[in-house]
Protein backbone atom coordinates (compact mmCIF):
# COMPACT_ATOMS: atom_id res chain seq x y z
CA UNK A 1 0.00 0.00 0.00
CA UNK A 2 1.64 3.27 -1.07
CA UNK A 3 0.72 6.76 -0.04
CA UNK A 4 1.09 8.10 -3.40
CA UNK A 5 1.09 7.06 -7.12
CA UNK A 6 2.17 8.82 -9.73
CA UNK A 7 1.20 7.94 -13.24
CA UNK A 8 4.14 9.21 -16.39
CA UNK A 9 7.73 9.48 -15.58
CA UNK A 10 7.78 12.50 -17.49
CA UNK A 11 9.44 15.90 -16.05
CA UNK A 12 6.10 17.08 -14.72
CA UNK A 13 5.48 13.47 -12.97
CA UNK A 14 8.88 13.40 -11.53
CA UNK A 15 9.57 16.80 -10.33
CA UNK A 16 5.64 15.85 -8.89
CA UNK A 17 7.63 12.98 -7.06
CA UNK A 18 10.91 14.92 -5.98
CA UNK A 19 8.63 17.26 -4.42
CA UNK A 20 6.33 15.18 -2.51
CA UNK A 21 9.75 13.66 -0.99
CA UNK A 22 10.55 16.77 0.49
CA UNK A 23 7.08 17.72 1.73
CA UNK A 24 6.32 14.27 2.76
CA UNK A 25 9.85 12.70 3.48
CA UNK A 26 7.67 9.42 5.51
CA UNK A 27 5.63 8.98 2.24
CA UNK A 28 5.68 5.95 0.42
CA UNK A 29 5.81 6.86 -2.81
CA UNK A 30 5.11 5.00 -6.63
CA UNK A 31 6.15 5.75 -10.10
CA UNK A 32 4.87 4.29 -12.42
CA UNK A 33 6.19 4.60 -15.95
CA UNK A 34 5.49 2.27 -18.81
CA UNK A 35 8.63 3.12 -21.47
CA UNK A 36 11.89 1.49 -20.33
CA UNK A 37 13.19 4.63 -19.25
CA UNK A 38 12.64 7.95 -17.83
CA UNK A 39 11.42 10.64 -20.14
CA UNK A 40 11.20 9.43 -23.29
CA UNK A 41 8.45 11.49 -25.10
CA UNK A 42 7.86 14.87 -24.88
CA UNK A 43 10.65 15.74 -22.09
CA UNK A 44 12.91 13.77 -24.31
CA UNK A 45 11.94 15.76 -27.69
CA UNK A 46 11.69 18.89 -26.81
CA UNK A 47 14.28 21.93 -27.60
CA UNK A 48 15.78 22.25 -24.34
CA UNK A 49 14.99 26.16 -23.86
CA UNK A 50 14.66 27.12 -20.20
CA UNK A 51 11.64 29.51 -21.26
CA UNK A 52 11.60 33.25 -19.31
CA UNK A 53 7.38 33.37 -19.77
CA UNK A 54 7.10 36.07 -22.10
CA UNK A 55 4.34 35.20 -24.72
CA UNK A 56 1.75 34.03 -21.70
CA UNK A 57 -1.22 36.28 -20.73
CA UNK A 58 -0.70 38.00 -17.69
CA UNK A 59 -1.90 36.35 -14.66
CA UNK A 60 -1.61 32.48 -16.34
CA UNK A 61 -0.56 29.68 -14.61
CA UNK A 62 2.05 29.68 -18.07
CA UNK A 63 3.40 33.20 -16.87
CA UNK A 64 3.46 32.48 -13.15
CA UNK A 65 5.10 29.44 -13.51
CA UNK A 66 7.66 30.02 -16.13
CA UNK A 67 9.16 33.12 -14.42
CA UNK A 68 9.15 31.47 -10.97
CA UNK A 69 10.62 28.08 -12.98
CA UNK A 70 12.98 29.42 -14.97
CA UNK A 71 14.61 31.00 -12.09
CA UNK A 72 14.49 27.39 -10.42
CA UNK A 73 15.14 25.37 -12.55
CA UNK A 74 18.80 27.17 -13.11
CA UNK A 75 19.29 26.97 -8.76
CA UNK A 76 18.33 23.12 -9.61
CA UNK A 77 21.16 23.04 -12.13
CA UNK A 78 23.71 24.95 -9.96
CA UNK A 79 23.32 22.93 -7.18
CA UNK A 80 23.59 19.72 -9.13
CA UNK A 81 25.80 20.46 -11.58
CA UNK A 82 23.67 20.17 -14.89
CA UNK A 83 25.04 21.78 -18.11
CA UNK A 84 23.36 24.66 -18.74
CA UNK A 85 23.61 28.21 -20.58
CA UNK A 86 21.08 31.17 -19.81
CA UNK A 87 22.19 32.48 -23.15
CA UNK A 88 19.71 34.88 -23.76
CA UNK A 89 17.07 35.05 -27.34
CA UNK A 90 15.92 37.60 -29.91
CA UNK A 91 12.14 37.79 -31.17
CA UNK A 92 12.53 39.70 -34.24
CA UNK A 93 10.41 41.27 -36.73
CA UNK A 94 11.29 40.79 -39.96
CA UNK A 95 8.25 42.48 -41.50
CA UNK A 96 6.41 45.99 -41.01
CA UNK A 97 3.14 44.65 -39.92
CA UNK A 98 4.79 42.66 -37.60
CA UNK A 99 6.26 45.73 -35.52
CA UNK A 100 2.66 46.45 -33.57
CA UNK A 101 2.39 42.80 -32.92
CA UNK A 102 5.96 42.54 -31.51
CA UNK A 103 5.18 45.86 -29.33
CA UNK A 104 2.25 44.12 -27.66
CA UNK A 105 4.51 40.99 -27.17
CA UNK A 106 7.19 43.57 -25.81
CA UNK A 107 4.27 44.88 -23.33
CA UNK A 108 3.10 41.70 -22.27
CA UNK A 109 6.46 40.48 -21.26
CA UNK A 110 6.85 43.82 -18.87
CA UNK A 111 3.55 43.34 -17.53
CA UNK A 112 4.38 39.59 -16.64
CA UNK A 113 7.97 41.43 -14.58
CA UNK A 114 10.53 40.57 -16.83
CA UNK A 115 13.54 42.55 -17.56
CA UNK A 116 13.28 42.61 -21.35
CA UNK A 117 14.63 45.27 -23.68
CA UNK A 118 13.50 46.58 -26.76
CA UNK A 119 16.34 46.85 -29.69
CA UNK A 120 16.78 48.22 -33.23
CA UNK A 121 18.69 46.61 -36.30
CA UNK A 122 22.07 47.71 -35.48
CA UNK A 123 22.18 46.46 -31.78
CA UNK A 124 20.04 43.03 -33.30
CA UNK A 125 23.31 42.62 -35.88
CA UNK A 126 25.75 42.55 -32.74
CA UNK A 127 23.86 39.89 -31.06
CA UNK A 128 23.17 37.86 -33.86
CA UNK A 129 25.20 39.33 -37.17
CA UNK A 130 22.96 36.88 -39.90
CA UNK A 131 19.77 37.63 -38.49
CA UNK A 132 17.94 40.30 -40.99
CA UNK A 133 15.08 42.33 -38.70
CA UNK A 134 13.60 45.71 -38.49
CA UNK A 135 13.34 45.13 -34.59
CA UNK A 136 13.48 42.46 -31.85
CA UNK A 137 12.93 42.00 -27.88
CA UNK A 138 16.01 40.70 -25.98
CA UNK A 139 15.49 38.54 -23.61
CA UNK A 140 17.83 37.89 -21.62
CA UNK A 141 17.14 35.16 -18.90
CA UNK A 142 16.23 32.87 -21.86
CA UNK A 143 18.26 30.02 -21.98
CA UNK A 144 19.08 26.08 -22.63
CA UNK A 145 19.17 22.85 -20.49
CA UNK A 146 18.95 18.79 -21.80
CA UNK A 147 15.84 18.68 -19.77
CA UNK A 148 16.39 14.48 -19.71
CA UNK A 149 19.40 15.44 -17.42
CA UNK A 150 16.94 17.15 -15.36
CA UNK A 151 14.50 14.29 -15.17
CA UNK A 152 17.29 11.85 -14.15
CA UNK A 153 18.19 13.98 -11.67
CA UNK A 154 14.45 14.19 -10.43
CA UNK A 155 14.09 10.46 -10.01
CA UNK A 156 17.51 9.82 -8.40
CA UNK A 157 16.43 12.19 -5.70
CA UNK A 158 12.94 10.09 -5.64
CA UNK A 159 15.32 7.04 -5.10
CA UNK A 160 17.04 8.39 -2.51
CA UNK A 161 14.27 9.06 -0.43
CA UNK A 162 13.30 5.72 -1.03
CA UNK A 163 10.32 5.57 -3.91
CA UNK A 164 9.55 3.09 -5.65
CA UNK A 165 11.04 3.63 -9.51
CA UNK A 166 8.85 1.36 -12.17
CA UNK A 167 10.40 1.42 -15.55
CA UNK A 168 8.27 -0.82 -18.40
CA UNK A 169 4.75 -0.50 -16.09
CA UNK A 170 2.06 0.00 -17.98
CA UNK A 171 -0.97 1.47 -16.17
CA UNK A 172 -4.38 -0.22 -17.60
CA UNK A 173 -6.96 0.43 -15.22
CA UNK A 174 -7.40 2.83 -12.55
CA UNK A 175 -10.69 2.20 -9.95
CA UNK A 176 -11.25 4.41 -7.30
CA UNK A 177 -12.70 3.02 -4.03
CA UNK A 178 -13.91 4.57 -0.52
CA UNK A 179 -10.21 3.58 1.01
CA UNK A 180 -7.76 4.78 -2.21
CA UNK A 181 -7.11 3.85 -5.23
CA UNK A 182 -6.60 0.09 -7.40
CA UNK A 183 -3.73 0.41 -10.09
CA UNK A 184 -3.71 -2.49 -12.52
CA UNK A 185 -1.02 -2.74 -14.56
CA UNK A 186 1.14 -5.15 -16.95
CA UNK A 187 2.77 -5.87 -14.32
CA UNK A 188 0.36 -6.64 -11.52
CA UNK A 189 -2.29 -4.39 -9.66
CA UNK A 190 -1.36 -1.51 -7.04
CA UNK A 191 -2.77 -0.05 -3.99
CA UNK A 192 -2.17 3.62 -3.01
CA UNK A 193 -4.04 6.12 -0.73
CA UNK A 194 -3.88 8.68 -3.87
CA UNK A 195 -3.02 8.89 -7.44
CA UNK A 196 -1.37 11.70 -9.61
CA UNK A 197 -2.09 11.67 -12.94
CA UNK A 198 0.91 13.21 -14.94
CA UNK A 199 0.52 10.90 -18.20
CA UNK A 200 1.12 13.87 -21.11
CA UNK A 201 0.46 12.78 -23.82
CA UNK A 202 -2.42 10.03 -22.58
CA UNK A 203 -3.24 12.42 -19.42
CA UNK A 204 -7.11 12.24 -21.00
CA UNK A 205 -7.14 8.75 -21.24
CA UNK A 206 -5.71 7.58 -17.22
CA UNK A 207 -8.05 10.13 -16.24
CA UNK A 208 -11.31 8.74 -18.26
CA UNK A 209 -10.19 5.12 -16.95
CA UNK A 210 -10.35 6.44 -13.50
CA UNK A 211 -13.90 7.82 -13.81
CA UNK A 212 -13.01 11.84 -14.35
CA UNK A 213 -15.18 13.51 -17.34
CA UNK A 214 -12.78 15.82 -18.61
CA UNK A 215 -14.20 17.46 -21.37
CA UNK A 216 -11.35 17.51 -23.25
CA UNK A 217 -9.12 15.24 -25.52
CA UNK A 218 -5.53 15.37 -26.21
CA UNK A 219 -4.67 15.97 -29.69
CA UNK A 220 -1.49 15.54 -30.48
CA UNK A 221 0.36 17.95 -32.96
CA UNK A 222 4.13 16.73 -34.38
CA UNK A 223 6.85 19.23 -34.23
CA UNK A 224 9.91 18.77 -37.09
CA UNK A 225 13.28 19.78 -36.72
CA UNK A 226 16.06 19.96 -39.44
CA UNK A 227 19.69 20.66 -37.76
CA UNK A 228 22.48 22.79 -39.31
CA UNK A 229 25.56 20.90 -40.32
CA UNK A 230 28.58 21.56 -37.98
CA UNK A 231 30.25 24.10 -40.62
CA UNK A 232 26.74 26.33 -40.29
CA UNK A 233 26.43 26.52 -36.95
CA UNK A 234 28.37 30.13 -36.67
CA UNK A 235 25.26 31.45 -38.65
CA UNK A 236 23.35 31.34 -34.79
CA UNK A 237 25.21 32.91 -31.64
CA UNK A 238 21.90 32.35 -29.26
CA UNK A 239 18.46 31.57 -29.24
CA UNK A 240 16.16 33.50 -32.65
CA UNK A 241 12.68 33.27 -32.60
CA UNK A 242 9.79 35.26 -34.74
CA UNK A 243 7.00 37.24 -34.02
CA UNK A 244 4.45 34.68 -32.87
CA UNK A 245 1.56 34.56 -35.36
CA UNK A 246 -1.81 35.33 -33.02
CA UNK A 247 -4.10 33.78 -34.99
CA UNK A 248 -1.85 30.35 -34.42
CA UNK A 249 -1.30 29.05 -31.22
CA UNK A 250 2.18 27.94 -32.09
CA UNK A 251 5.41 29.97 -31.99
CA UNK A 252 6.72 29.13 -35.60
CA UNK A 253 9.79 28.22 -36.81
CA UNK A 254 12.88 29.19 -35.05
CA UNK A 255 16.72 28.68 -34.14
CA UNK A 256 17.87 27.01 -31.35
CA UNK A 257 21.20 26.45 -29.99
CA UNK A 258 21.36 23.07 -27.77
CA UNK A 259 23.47 21.84 -24.95
CA UNK A 260 26.46 20.25 -26.74
CA UNK A 261 26.93 23.44 -29.69
CA UNK A 262 24.65 21.97 -32.05
CA UNK A 263 21.46 24.03 -33.40
CA UNK A 264 18.25 23.01 -34.24
CA UNK A 265 15.87 24.59 -36.44
CA UNK A 266 12.22 24.41 -36.62
CA UNK A 267 9.56 23.04 -35.65
CA UNK A 268 6.65 23.16 -37.60
CA UNK A 269 3.28 21.78 -36.29
CA UNK A 270 1.34 19.47 -38.00
CA UNK A 271 -1.50 17.00 -36.75
CA UNK A 272 0.15 13.55 -35.93
CA UNK A 273 -1.46 9.94 -36.39
CA UNK A 274 -0.24 8.81 -33.94
CA UNK A 275 -0.07 10.10 -30.17
CA UNK A 276 3.27 9.25 -30.23
CA UNK A 277 3.97 9.67 -34.08
CA UNK A 278 7.49 10.60 -34.46
CA UNK A 279 7.59 9.73 -37.99
CA UNK A 280 5.45 10.89 -41.09
CA UNK A 281 4.90 7.31 -41.62
CA UNK A 282 3.47 6.57 -37.93
CA UNK A 283 -0.52 5.61 -38.06
CA UNK A 284 -2.09 4.29 -35.15
CA UNK A 285 -5.99 3.74 -36.25
CA UNK A 286 -7.42 3.97 -32.73
CA UNK A 287 -5.53 7.48 -32.12
CA UNK A 288 -6.28 8.66 -35.32
CA UNK A 289 -10.19 7.56 -35.17
CA UNK A 290 -10.67 9.23 -32.26
CA UNK A 291 -9.13 12.82 -32.96
CA UNK A 292 -11.52 12.82 -36.73
CA UNK A 293 -14.53 11.67 -34.72
CA UNK A 294 -14.14 14.57 -31.60
CA UNK A 295 -16.56 17.70 -32.74
CA UNK A 296 -13.62 19.74 -31.15
CA UNK A 297 -10.87 19.04 -34.37
CA UNK A 298 -12.87 19.72 -36.65
CA UNK A 299 -14.03 22.86 -34.98
CA UNK A 300 -10.46 24.09 -35.01
CA UNK A 301 -9.36 22.55 -37.94
CA UNK A 302 -12.24 25.02 -39.76
CA UNK A 303 -11.00 28.33 -37.68
CA UNK A 304 -7.03 27.49 -38.30
CA UNK A 305 -7.46 25.29 -41.98
CA UNK A 306 -5.35 28.15 -43.82
CA UNK A 307 -2.20 27.71 -41.20
CA UNK A 308 -2.68 24.32 -41.15
CA UNK A 309 -1.93 23.92 -44.56
CA UNK A 310 0.94 26.04 -44.29
CA UNK A 311 2.69 24.23 -42.04
CA UNK A 312 1.59 20.94 -43.74
CA UNK A 313 3.47 22.43 -47.09
CA UNK A 314 6.55 22.82 -44.77
CA UNK A 315 6.38 19.13 -43.39
CA UNK A 316 6.55 17.82 -47.20
CA UNK A 317 8.62 20.65 -48.97
CA UNK A 318 12.32 21.41 -47.39
CA UNK A 319 12.57 24.31 -49.83
CA UNK A 320 9.49 25.71 -48.03
CA UNK A 321 10.90 24.99 -45.03
CA UNK A 322 13.86 26.85 -45.49
CA UNK A 323 12.17 30.05 -47.07
CA UNK A 324 10.81 30.57 -43.38
CA UNK A 325 13.87 30.13 -42.15
CA UNK A 326 15.69 32.23 -44.85
CA UNK A 327 13.13 35.22 -43.16
CA UNK A 328 14.82 35.35 -40.10
CA UNK A 329 18.52 34.32 -41.09
CA UNK A 330 18.82 34.76 -45.12
CA UNK A 331 22.12 33.15 -45.40
CA UNK A 332 20.14 29.76 -44.42
CA UNK A 333 20.23 27.47 -47.38
CA UNK A 334 18.98 23.76 -47.66
CA UNK A 335 22.14 22.02 -48.05
CA UNK A 336 23.15 23.56 -44.78
CA UNK A 337 20.45 21.14 -42.94
CA UNK A 338 20.01 17.89 -42.20
CA UNK A 339 16.61 16.16 -40.92
CA UNK A 340 16.83 15.56 -37.00
CA UNK A 341 14.67 13.84 -34.51
CA UNK A 342 10.70 15.16 -33.82
CA UNK A 343 8.51 15.89 -31.02
CA UNK A 344 5.11 15.83 -30.49
CA UNK A 345 3.07 18.03 -28.48
CA UNK A 346 0.06 16.93 -26.07
CA UNK A 347 -2.47 20.11 -26.92
CA UNK A 348 -5.81 19.84 -25.06
CA UNK A 349 -8.78 20.73 -26.77
CA UNK A 350 -12.25 21.38 -25.46
CA UNK A 351 -15.39 19.73 -27.76
CA UNK A 352 -16.46 23.45 -28.63
CA UNK A 353 -13.10 23.69 -30.70
CA UNK A 354 -10.86 25.77 -28.47
CA UNK A 355 -7.48 24.78 -26.99
CA UNK A 356 -6.98 24.81 -23.55
CA UNK A 357 -4.66 27.41 -23.31
CA UNK A 358 -3.04 26.99 -19.74
CA UNK A 359 -2.23 24.24 -17.74
CA UNK A 360 -5.03 22.50 -16.81
CA UNK A 361 -5.14 20.46 -13.11
CA UNK A 362 -8.46 18.50 -12.33
CA UNK A 363 -9.11 16.53 -9.00
CA UNK A 364 -10.97 13.98 -8.41
CA UNK A 365 -12.23 11.61 -5.10
CA UNK A 366 -8.90 10.63 -4.72
CA UNK A 367 -6.63 11.72 -7.71
CA UNK A 368 -5.13 14.43 -9.20
CA UNK A 369 -4.94 15.03 -12.83
CA UNK A 370 -2.42 17.00 -14.97
CA UNK A 371 -4.06 17.14 -18.16
CA UNK A 372 -2.61 19.94 -20.52
CA UNK A 373 0.99 20.77 -19.43
CA UNK A 374 3.00 21.42 -22.96
CA UNK A 375 5.52 23.84 -22.94
CA UNK A 376 6.88 25.42 -20.64
CA UNK A 377 6.07 22.37 -18.58
CA UNK A 378 9.45 21.38 -18.67
CA UNK A 379 10.78 25.20 -17.74
CA UNK A 380 8.05 25.27 -15.04
CA UNK A 381 8.04 21.77 -13.68
CA UNK A 382 9.27 22.25 -10.05
CA UNK A 383 6.32 25.16 -9.65
CA UNK A 384 4.19 22.56 -11.26
CA UNK A 385 5.40 19.56 -9.42
CA UNK A 386 4.81 22.29 -6.21
CA UNK A 387 1.28 23.41 -7.29
CA UNK A 388 -0.39 19.26 -7.96
CA UNK A 389 1.27 18.84 -3.98
CA UNK A 390 -0.55 21.90 -2.79
CA UNK A 391 -3.88 20.55 -4.59
CA UNK A 392 -3.62 17.42 -2.53
CA UNK A 393 -6.56 17.64 0.48
CA UNK A 394 -5.67 17.48 4.06
CA UNK A 395 -7.95 14.36 5.25
CA UNK A 396 -5.02 12.74 2.44
CA UNK A 397 -2.41 13.43 4.42
CA UNK A 398 -2.64 11.37 7.42
CA UNK A 399 -0.38 11.94 10.08
CA UNK A 400 1.97 8.79 9.72
CA UNK A 401 3.66 10.39 6.99
CA UNK A 402 2.69 14.77 7.13
CA UNK A 403 5.78 16.82 8.56
CA UNK A 404 4.00 18.61 12.11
Amino acid sequence: MYDFAIVGGGIVGLSTGMELTQRYPKAKILVLEKEDRWAVHQTGHNSGVIHSGIYYKQGSFKAKFAREGSRAMVEFCQKHGIEHDICGKVIVATKKEELPLLDNLFQRGLDNGLAIHKIGPEELKEIEPHVSGLAAIRVPMAGIVNYKQVSETYASIIASHGGDLRLSTRVEKIVETNHGVEIETNKGSFRASYIINCAGLHSDRVARSGGMNTDMKIVPFRGEYYEIKPEKRYLVKHLIYPVPNPAFPFLGVHYTRMIGGHVEAGPNAVLAFKREGYQKTDINLKDLSEVLAYPGFWKIAAKYWREGMEEYVRSFSKAAFVRSLQELIPEIQAGDLEPAPAGIRAQALKSDGTLVDDFHIISGKNSIHVCNAPSPAATASIQIGKAVVDRIPEPTLTKKYAIS
